[in-house]
């Protein structure tokens, strides 16, 4: 048994009246953050130095003594205060090069409150400050576990949300005593080392026609008009559709990986270096090969199994899996090609799979790579600076 943070997402079903005290919960919080990142960026340009939370927050506080910004006072003091958390972390992660500078928040994308003290969840309603009666929501599943904090948000199409974190205690799968190297693809989205292949995810090409028209007909529309936002509401709708039916597919191929072994091993791989290849940017965001591997990887650690990643640089499609050759000039397109060396007739993919099943479970051995496992073990490896494809190759006998 071990305690876990697991955040439970249901839909809301607000009436009219909650619908108004929300957008001005989310006008309210997105106003907070844009004034004071404005304050901030103003103050570093003026004497390179800026607020902290604390500064800002005793700021809020007098601001809501005015009789400009008394308005606030209508929404949870801890929401707003809340916001400028987030603002000041977005701060830490870009001076240490976690994140990208804070970007103002606009309306069109939605938006989202945190409410990070009392709330509770009652039957199919969940009650927070200013919310008497209770918001309606969709129970799919029981909320167990101590609650811990509440985020409501609401999409660009106009469906509201709640995620409720919860600290819950869980057991670990029953282990199985195999293990997996897995290959991630576009033609199929995971190869595994046993030969079982899960088909790519392909839902922007499916809808991509669809989308396009929609997207079309959005543009020929005056901007702001009626007509313009019941066509924004539809565009919006089949991209979150695209977004639910990606997401659910990696829900079920992760959860049915862990369920299935206990070592998976998976390549590091460098998705924002891939995308820039314009040629395959769209397919590669399609596979969502980045956010496959996070599951994988929260998921193992809850259910006490192991995730081993091997060095990117590691020329894991180039190297026979019977005898070591390197093949060095072998291209994108060889789907299937013969061992220059045993004469082995090679599936590029199953290879690849096989390959980094072994150095997985080598480096797990040897200690030297990062790893996840059900006690949450992890270990640095320093990655060579050079492409191991480029050293020269070994010919085995």
């Amino acid at each position: 048994m071990k305690m876990i943070q697991k955040t439970y997402k249901f839909r809301l079903y607000p009436n009219k009246e909650q619908e108004m005290m929300l957008a001005n919960y989310f006008g309210s919080v997105r106003f907070v953050y844009n004034h004071f990142l404005a304050e901030r960026k103003e103050q570093y340009e003026k004497t390179k130095k800026s607020s902290n939370y604390y500064e800002q927050a005793k700021e809020l506080t007098a601001m809501k003594k005015t009789e400009a910004f008394s308005w606030l006072k209508e929404i949870n003091s801890q929401t707003l205060q809340h916001a400028l958390r987030h603002l000041d972390t977005a701060y830490v992660n870009f001076f240490k090069g976690r994140a990208k500078f804070p970007r103002f928040h606009s309306k069109k994308h939605g938006g989202s409150f945190a409410v990070p003290q009392h709330f509770k969840v009652e039957g199919n309603r969940i009650f927070i400050p200013k919310f008497k009666d209770g918001i309606k929501f969709a129970k799919s599943q029981d909320v167990k576990g101590e609650l811990r904090n509440m985020t409501v948000s609401v999409t660009p199409s106009g469906k509201y949300y709640v995620c409720i974190m919860a600290q819950v205690e869980i057991e670990d799968l029953e282990k199985t005593n195999l293990s997996i190297g897995i290959d991630l693809g576009l033609k199929d989205f995971v190869i595994t080392s046993d030969g079982d292949r899960y088909t790519s995810n392909k839902f922007i090409k499916k809808y991509s026609k669809k989308l396009a028209s929609m997207q079309k007909r959005l543009s020929r529309k005056k901007k702001g008009s009626n007509s313009w936002n019941k066509q924004r509401i539809k565009v919006a709708r089949l991209q979150e559709k695209i977004m639910s039916c990606r997401n659910d597919k990696l829900h079920k191929i992760s959860t049915d990986l862990i369920r299935k072994y206990d070592v998976i091993c998976c390549e590091d791989l460098n998705v924002k270096g891939m995308v820039r290849n314009h040629h395959l940017a769209k397919s590669i965001s399609d596979a969502s090969w980045g956010t496959f591997v996070t599951m994988l990887e929260y998921k193992a650690k809850w259910y006490g199994k192991t995730l081993s990643k091997i060095g990117r640089f590691y020329p894991s499609s180039k190297t026979c899996h019977h005898c070591g050759y390197v093949k060095e000039d072998l291209s994108l397109s060889d789907r299937y090609y013969t061992c220059p060396n045993c004469g082995k007739l090679i599936d590029r993919d199953l290879n690849a799979a096989m390959n980094i099943l072994d150095e997985g479970l080598r480096n797990i051995s040897a200690g030297t790579v990062d790893y996840t496992n059900g006690e949450g073990v992890r270990l640095a490896r320093k990655h060579s600076s050079m492409k191991s494809e480029s050293h020269k190759s070994l010919t085995c006998g």
